[in-house]
């Protein structure tokens, strides 16, 4: 509720009023904003629409209330009553000086400036005479800047004095807490302020620059007038259309220089040139197809650009006068590219056909090249050197990174546990190689043969394994075409070498003859080797040949020798062994 306080009563319990009619109690905005940023607004009324005493008060009235005398009259001296006493935060309120000035700061350590020039805003409060130093935030300054003094009475001297506002003139320094601040102008309303209590102000002067506030000053844009040329009717109507030409560059001039054959396209869509190099098998180079990479080529440049080196600085685009152009491009002459030497030799059909539609004045002349015939050069596979197998071995010749030799998978899962044994003694001159006996088997998975020696008691030889599965090669054959013994050369009586050993086949089991019948036909399997496992075996030639028998007989006489010169070996060892 609003109070009305009748003048002359003191504002005591009792001597006031309430306005039962009043019904607005709400305060006046004094803020608002204006394209993002915050104004003040001098209220124009007071609490609920009431008229401000501030607003009829102009400034002539406010010193006409001080320096007001009264004056005698005829008769009697009558005193006029007295006028109601206005505070000054009430006539000064929202009433601010502001002058403009700058601060000098020092710089250290810097070849480039020693002194930096920062401006600053004097805010100078009528109602208080308190004073506030704010500097202007500028984007990416790296300068903490803001408010760099809050507001509050300054002090003037160590005698206890404050700045006051008839302290304050244009062109003069206020120093404050040892920084000196020079005020170069103000605004309007302190000037018209600061005339109207008859204090004259100075010229105003300019806020000096310093080198680091031009150097971060940008310079004015220059714009270029926009060319007629449609481009995009040129990308629409020339994409992925390409001019290739079929060339040879010149590199003879440099060191190990050599001539090189190359592919040069030119892309109508944007007038672009791109290089290619033709790579060759077994050239020794490193395959790095592009030469040159797609961009615009300048053909003729302003002479002012020519005195500046062009492998430091880059041609822009307001210094280009000319690019190539298709015309530019003419089968059998050399074309100059970036100071490299081209010879257009050929083209291809589509770029034979683009010139005479567009260019017909321009003569396509292919030169013809000599061919240069590639010398064949025979891969030679060098001798065996006796380590690893044969198909390990070469594959060291065929590849850098050697992978391991393909096996016949079929074959593998077909002869699984499929093992052909034979009986078999050792042919030496020498006698104490009498009357050892082996076991050969071999393996028809994979073509392996391992042989076993049997063990005799005090025959002072240790028997058990005496070769590792591996392929044994004919005797007479090379490494470059080796032969291996297989099936058909184990018959009774034959002597197989291996290895600078001869071995003498004495018998072998029944499956072998039952499985070598079955495959006679398709093996080519001698007969004279069959024949031979009959005699060894007792068995006539009632077995049919071209089926296997379902039921094979057990192998009885290689196979119960293996296992009791096996049981024999164990017995031996663990007798060492205790």
């Amino acid at each position: 509720m609003a109070v009305h306080t009748p003048h002359g009563l003191p504002f005591l319990p009792g001597n006031s009023f309430k306005d039962i009619t009043k019904s607005a109690f709400h305060r006046p905005q004094t803020l608002s904003y204006k394209n993002g940023y915050a104004l003040p607004l001098r209220p124009t009324v007071g609490i609920g629409q009431q008229p401000l005493l501030s607003e009829n008060i102009i400034q002539n009235e406010v010193r006409q209330v001080s320096s007001q005398t009264a004056t005698l009259t005829y008769g009697t001296v009558t005193r006029s009553p007295p006028m109601d006493f206005i505070p000054a935060h009430v006539a000064y309120d929202k009433k601010v000086l502001r002058f403009y000035g700058y601060f000098q700061q020092e710089v250290l350590h810097s070849p480039e400036e020693h002194v930096r020039v920062r401006p600053v805003e004097i805010y100078y409060y009528l109602e208080d005479d308190s004073i506030c130093v704010s500097e202007p935030e500028v984007e990416n300054s790296g300068i903490p800047q803001g408010k760099l003094i809050k507001r509050h009475r300054l002090p003037k001297n160590q005698q206890g004095e404050h700045y006051h506002w008839k302290d304050l003139n244009l062109a003069t320094d206020l120093s404050v807490y040892g920084t000196v601040y020079r005020i170069t102008h103000c605004d309007p309303f302190t000037q018209e302020f600061m005339e109207s209590q008859g204090i004259p102000l100075n010229d105003p002067e300019p806020t000096p620059s310093d080198s680091y506030t031009s150097h971060r000053t940008q310079p004015q844009r220059s714009y270029i007038t926009p060319s007629e040329y449609d481009h995009l009717k040129q990308f629409i109507t020339m994409d992925r259309k390409v001019l290739r030409f079929f060339a040879l560059w010149d590199d003879s001039d440099s060191l190990y220089g050599e001539k090189r054959a190359v592919t040069v396209q030119y892309y109508l869509v944007d007038d672009s040139v791109e290089i290619r190099e033709v790579q060759e098998p077994n050239s020794g180079r490193d395959p790095f197809p592009v030469l040159l990479r797609r961009q615009r080529i300048p053909k003729n440049i302003k002479a002012t650009s020519q005195s500046f080196p062009s492998c430091v600085l880059e041609v822009s685009p307001q210094e280009v006068q000319e690019i190539y152009s298709p015309k530019d491009f003419k089968v059998g002459e050399e074309l100059r590219l970036l100071g490299k030497c081209f010879l257009l030799y050929d083209c291809d059909e589509f770029t034979r056909k683009y010139y005479e539609q567009h260019h017909p004045d321009v003569p396509l002349k292919p030169v013809s090249l000599e061919e240069q015939t590639q010398q064949d050069y025979k891969r030679v596979i060098p001798p065996y050197n006796g380590f690893g197998s044969l198909e390990d071995s070469l594959q060291n010749c065929l590849s850098l990174i050697p992978e391991p030799p393909k096996k016949d998978l079929m074959k593998l899962l077909e002869n699984d546990h499929k093992v052909l044994r034979y009986a078999a003694r050792l042919d030496s001159q020498n006698p104490q190689d009498e009357g050892r006996r082996f076991v050969l088997s071999y393996y028809l998975s994979n073509d392996m043969v391992s042989i076993f020696e049997t063990a005799r008691r005090n025959s002072g030889i240790i028997g058990g394994k005496f070769l590792e599965k591996t392929r044994i090669p004919k005797p007479g054959s090379t490494a470059e075409n080796p032969e291996y013994y297989g099936p058909a050369d184990f018959a009774i009586g034959a002597t197989v070498e291996v290895f600078r050993h001869r071995f003498v086949l004495t018998d072998a089991d029944q499956y072998v003859l039952s499985y070598l019948e079955s495959i006679a036909e398709q093996d080519r399997i001698p007969e004279q080797t069959l024949v031979s496992l009959r005699q060894a075996l007792g068995c006539s030639k009632a077995l049919g040949s071209n089926h296997m028998p379902e039921n094979l007989p057990e192998p009885t006489p290689v196979y119960q020798i293996f296992l009791s010169s096996f049981t024999i070996i164990v017995h031996i060892r663990m007798k060492d062994s205790s």
